[in-house]
């Protein structure tokens, strides 16, 4: 039976739902933090300030980069899982974190367990490159060169795992090739090396060594698409000299498992449609990557099948997980 008291409780519930539905949307209230797991001078924190000022414009807070390097990315990626799930922390992802699933099983947390995906950003490749000294202008010339001289050639790395260092070990196995990993803490340091001839060589990101390519510090010789790169459309492919290369990476948001699903979706729209901007088309474009929006379904299957994938390269490869 319809009592008076029933249909008063009625009327009240019906008109908060108006008041819920804006604490719902009251997102953000203040300052959004982005913590990358890496230092400043890499990919992953171009292309996150690049993102910044649109994102601000678009939602109405400040985004501010926080830098956390250390551990191979685990120290930045644990402190944004333990943040509070109110979409005001995110994390900057690399596939470092993908190959982090399998390479550190004692990490404190798991990727697809303790965060949610947001948005994807883009589509990133590497590039081979040599000190100028090394006597080599191309991917045959070098694996000559290593095979005439096991064990003698060293490579630099950003760390045991890192994307770098995954790249370079599915060369050298397809190669047939003995050459040594010199790890440095930091992927600038790696770079530094090479620059400096203390080490020969290194797999690295084209938006980082492309100005050091165009200004003759370090020697390009093969970047790590299925196809050639748009920027270096001369140089060639690793694939094209070891038939099955590859190395794509991607950068994306994630936010702590819980974060509200309306929060998701809003970002997701909000990245998606700076995304589809010809301005930042261009920015990423310079420094050889692709806009890729997804949904934040898709961006999950992404996250998922690149985790397997580098699973298999690092099995590949022989890399013991620490």
């Amino acid at each position: 039976m319809i009592t008076r008291r029933t249909t008063l409780a009625g009327i009240a519930a019906a008109g908060a739902l108006p008041g819920l539905a804006r604490a719902q949307e009251a997102w953000p209230t203040r300052p959004v933090r982005i913590i990358i797991p890496f230092a400043a001078s890499g990919g992953a924190d171009t292309f996150t300030r690049m993102m910044t000022e649109p994102l601000s414009q678009a939602l109405g807070q400040p985004f501010i980069v926080e830098n956390r390097p250390g551990g191979g990315g685990v120290i930045g990626t644990d402190a944004a899982a333990k943040s509070t799930p109110d979409g005001h922390t995110l994390l900057m992802l690399t596939v470092t974190l993908t190959a982090n699933e399998t390479l550190m099983p004692n990490r404190p947390y798991v990727l697809l367990r303790d965060f949610v995906p947001i948005a994807n950003l883009n589509r990133t490749l590497q590039v081979l490159v040599v000190n100028p000294s090394l006597p080599v202008n191309n991917v045959a010339e070098l694996v000559a060169l290593a095979k005439s001289r096991p064990g003698e050639l060293d490579y630099a790395t950003s760390g045991p795992g890192t994307p770098y260092h995954i790249a370079f070990e599915l060369f050298r196995h397809l190669a047939g090739i003995q050459v040594q990993p010199i790890p440095f803490r930091l992927s600038g340091d790696a770079r530094n090396a090479v620059i400096a001839g203390t080490v020969p060589m290194m797999f690295d990101g084209i938006a980082t060594m492309l100005p050091l390519i165009r200004a003759g510090r370090v020697r390009a010789l093969a970047t790590t698409g299925t196809e050639r790169s748009p920027l270096m459309p001369e140089l060639p492919t690793v694939a094209e000299t070891l038939p099955g290369y590859q190395q794509i990476g991607f950068n994306g948001l994630l936010a702590p498992t819980g974060t509200p699903r309306h929060v998701v979706e809003r970002l997701n729209a909000a990245v998606n449609r700076i995304l589809a901007g010809d301005q930042l088309r261009e920015q990423f474009g310079r420094l050889g990557a692709e806009p890729a929006p997804m949904t934040p379904e898709q961006f999950h299957t992404l996250l998922r099948e690149d985790i397997e994938r580098r699973r298999e390269w690092i099995r590949i490869a022989g890399i013991r997980p620490e």
